[in-house]
């Protein structure tokens, strides 16, 4: 999961007000359920402690249609601290329970579990001239560049005369050239974008060259849809689905490698060097130590609600308040284990996957990958 979208929230201090509003827009009545939200919501902040500023910063953000807001109920989540929103975003639908919480870390872990993994995938909308790239992600899609080939010749004849045969097969050629060069960019987009998989859109023919003159690991995270082509107005529905069936497969197969890794790391047999950790004192160790590579959070588990001290730094947690003593802090707080560790990991560069499926996710609902060994850490 890439956690860009929390960097405001994760290098600010706070008291955090956190809203997970269902706002509507499209029904007759649309502008008095939103006064109704944002002052039901601001009336529950201030009777949780926030402070004046902060609430009305909510209030008036919750009465304010976000730009590009489309679709009968529209999910939200605003971040706000000391009388500014920091993060404003949309959520793929409304929340499953629509809240709002005050507290000394951001409650994140529900954003994470609406948007899940969110793999990146390359989009390439190609015919027998060349391709035109997009990534699309968490940022929703963004232009990733093109690339050309050959114009000439690119059409076939139908007459068999040997002079229209060898015509022929220099088109024949012009193809292939083409789709080496498309192939070549390909890769080169996949591997300077980051994308998890790759989804090629055009004719058959020209998809299925492209994809066999990609390397083979690539090959193999490479998807081709038969709807849709590069000409405007080829786009459709059906496309949609494709590349939202691409992600999803991404997502569920990180799930599965991650978990798996888990599993093996949190075995018996690595009790002396382990590569993973569960249950809270040592997650909260290793987040402290930064050595968390990555975060399992499930959306169940009795250890997410659970509560731990935390400080104004990321990596100032405990089990105990007093050990915040030790850490500089003077004024621990208390906060949710799943939000502190999620805060903590996210601020030391640590992936974090949501893990839905509760035969897979971690006991307790937490779980980490470690950097490093307990042995390669003492050496």
């Amino acid at each position: 999961m890439r956690l860009s979208l929390l960097k405001p929230v994760i290098d600010r201090p706070g008291p955090w007000a956190s809203v997970y509003a269902s706002v509507p827009h499209s029904s007759e009545d649309a502008a008095k359920q939103q006064e109704l939200t944002a002052s039901a919501t601001t009336a529950q902040l201030f009777a949780l402690g926030a402070d004046e500023a902060t609430c009305g910063a909510v209030h008036e953000a919750l009465l304010t249609r976000r730009e590009g807001d489309t679709g009968a109920h529209t999910g939200r989540v605003l971040f706000a601290a000391h009388g500014a929103i920091v993060l404003d975003t949309p959520l793929p639908g409304p929340p499953a329970t629509p809240f709002a919480a005050w507290g000394p870390v951001p409650r994140v872990t529900p954003l994470l579990a609406a948007i899940g993994d969110d793999p990146v995938c390359l989009v390439v909308r190609l015919d027998r001239t060349g391709a035109d790239f997009a990534l699309l992600g968490e940022r929703g899609t963004q232009e990733a560049g093109q690339v050309k080939g050959a114009e000439w010749p690119l059409h076939r004849t139908s007459s068999g005369d040997p002079s229209e045969r060898h015509f022929q097969a220099k088109v024949e050629n012009t193809w292939e050239q083409n789709a080496g060069e498309i192939a070549d960019a390909v890769r080169a987009a996949f591997e300077r974008s980051g994308a998890e998989a790759v989804v090629l859109i055009g004719e058959a023919r020209d998809r299925h060259l492209v994809h066999d003159k990609l390397p083979e690991p690539l090959r193999a995270l490479t998807y081709e849809s038969t709807h849709g082509g590069r000409a405007p107005g080829a786009e459709s529905a059906l496309v949609d689905r494709d590349i939202a069936q691409v992600r999803a497969v991404q997502e569920r197969e990180h799930v599965v490698q991650v978990t798996d890794r888990f599993r093996t790391g949190a075995g018996p047999g690595n009790k002396s060097a382990p590569h993973a950790a569960a249950g809270i004192p040592a997650l909260v160790e290793a987040a402290r130590e930064h050595r968390i590579d990555t975060l399992l959070v499930s959306p169940h588990g009795a250890d997410i609600a659970r509560q731990v001290w935390v400080g104004a730094d990321a990596d100032q947690l405990a089990v105990r308040g007093t050990e915040l003593a030790y850490l500089g802090e003077e004024h621990p707080a208390v906060a949710r284990a799943d939000d502190a560790l999620v805060r903590s990991a996210a601020a030391t560069g640590a992936d974090i996957v949501v893990v839905r499926d509760p035969e897979r996710a971690p006991s307790g609902g937490l779980g980490a990958l470690l950097r490093g060994t307990v042995e390669t850490q003492s050496e």
